[in-house]
């Protein structure tokens, strides 16, 4: 259960303490200065008392004042947690200007899901580790601080500023992703399961793992352009109109407008949009057909088409996986590329016993998940 701001209480602040206090630095070992901004005095005052007993803490109210603050202590500074939306400058803005001078300070942003477009604006001037989103859980702060400081030493044993975009942005990736599913409770966890069935049948079409990386990349961030649709058309129960359909298909070319920006994810951005158009020809938003649309956009729409058919919606249950793989066959040489439908048909039990496990499969397929533990 998701704990709002207004919900962490007096009553059970120890128990969300308790959390960051079962490992205490090693003896000798001096503590992490962590920066908080944030102009919630309440939040503020929340986290300070959370993570003082782990982490040295300093503490601002907007950026100006944190400005400040680092021109002084920046030197000691090692992780720094900044809210969003703040008076005088946002929190993007903020991180911008600290990227500057401390490009090595890992760099946290406190954001809601209306925020994301905006953060991806800034990841490249404020070089984002990763943001957090509200509300949040205790065992997730505590997990994303971890994995910030590790990155900070990581930095400083390699006398490296981590400026590698897929390193930095990983988790981030994967956050925007699971916000973005979050927005309907009935496509929860889709972009991962998508993401999934795409890395089993890019594997199965031989593929290279560089390419790999990038598709499952790519299905982690399809449905992006999603954060610019109103939630009462994504959640709507009944048919939509012709009018709330025509802005559903705005997601795919708002997808590339928002990743396009991103040095790194061109390839990303270009696929993301195409994961709707048909072999037919008949898709959107370009109207693209056959080979003219990318491969790994033709292995998404699959992956996506067998989600979107399996998992249940607010205006129905999910077909039976046969009923799908059916369904599928059938489209090939209309919807579907024939060649990637094939290969569909030579794994879709595989696609059956994922869906039921995807997290374990998940951990077996990834690409990115393997690269990102070996670099940490």
């Amino acid at each position: 259960m998701f704990l709002t701001e207004q919900q962490i209480s007096e009553n059970n602040l120890e128990k969300f303490q308790n959390i960051f206090s079962d490992s205490e630095p090693e003896k000798g070992k001096e503590k992490h200065t962590v920066l908080i901004v944030d102009d919630e005095v309440n939040n503020l005052q929340l986290l300070k008392r959370t993570l003082r007993r782990k982490f040295n803490i300093l503490v601002a109210t907007d950026g100006k004042e944190a400005l400040e603050i680092i021109d002084k202590e920046g030197h000691n500074i090692s992780l720094i947690i900044s809210d969003q939306r703040m008076p005088k400058m946002t929190g993007t803005e903020f991180l911008s200007r600290v990227a500057e001078k401390h490009p090595y300070i890992i760099k946290m942003l406190l954001t809601g899901y209306s925020d994301i477009e905006a953060m991806i604006d800034g990841v490249n001037k404020c070089q984002l580790f990763q943001y957090i989103t509200k509300p949040y859980e205790p065992d997730e702060i505590e997990m994303i601080i971890d994995h910030g400081i590790e990155a900070y030493e990581l930095t400083l044993s390699k006398n490296t500023l981590l400026q590698d975009l897929k390193e930095l942005f990983f988790t981030t990736v994967k956050s925007i992703s699971s916000a973005l599913d979050a927005k309907d409770a009935y496509t929860h966890g889709h972009s991962h399961r998508v993401t999934l069935f795409s890395l089993i049948l890019a594997k199965e079409l031989n593929l290279e793992e560089s390419f790999i990386e990038e598709i499952e990349t790519t299905g982690l961030l399809h449905d992006i352009g999603k954060i610019g649709v109103p939630e009462a058309i994504l959640c709507k129960a009944g048919k939509l109109t012709d009018e709330e359909y025509k802005e559903i298909q705005q997601h795919a070319p708002k997808a590339k407008k928002i990743l396009s920006n991103i040095p790194g994810l061109t390839n990303v951005a270009l696929w993301a949009s195409c994961h709707h158009e048909r072999w037919d020809g008949r898709g959107y938003p370009n109207g693209l057909s056959s080979k003219d649309i990318p491969l790994p956009s033709r292995i998404l729409a699959i992956a996506d088409t067998y989600d979107a058919m399996t998992s249940n919606r607010s205006y129905r249950k999910g077909l039976p996986h046969d009923v799908a793989v059916e369904e599928i066959k059938n489209c090939a040489d209309s919807q579907f590329d024939p060649e990637v439908t094939e290969a569909f048909l030579r794994v879709e039990k595989l696609f059956r016993e994922a869906a039921v496990n995807p997290n374990a499969y998940y951990n077996e397929y990834s690409v990115l998940n393997k690269k990102y533990k070996e670099t940490a």
